[in-house]
């Protein structure tokens, strides 16, 4: 299907996402220690995700429109 007036903007780029390191350094002790309640030998790695989590700013979520604003959008160029 073809719709001359169509266009499509390209993805952007993905957000930087904080504390995943300190987030992979807690997976990584888990799967070296089995350690799943952090008690033990993965407690510091816990303990700097969690002040990381405290300290990174909450994401903001852009407004999306929803799907019938774009389908209504559609049918004014299709008719």
């Amino acid at each position: 299907m073809y719709i001359e007036k169509l266009k499509v903007r390209p993805r952007q780029a993905t957000a930087v996402r904080p504390c995943t390191t300190q987030f992979a350094s807690m997976l990584a002790c888990w799967s070296a220690t089995g350690d799943v309640m952090s008690t033990s030998a993965c407690a510091e790695s816990a303990k700097q995700l969690l002040t990381c989590m405290r300290t990174a700013p909450a994401p903001t979520r852009k407004h999306k429109p929803t799907i019938n604003y774009h389908l209504a959008r559609l049918g004014k160029t299709l008719n």
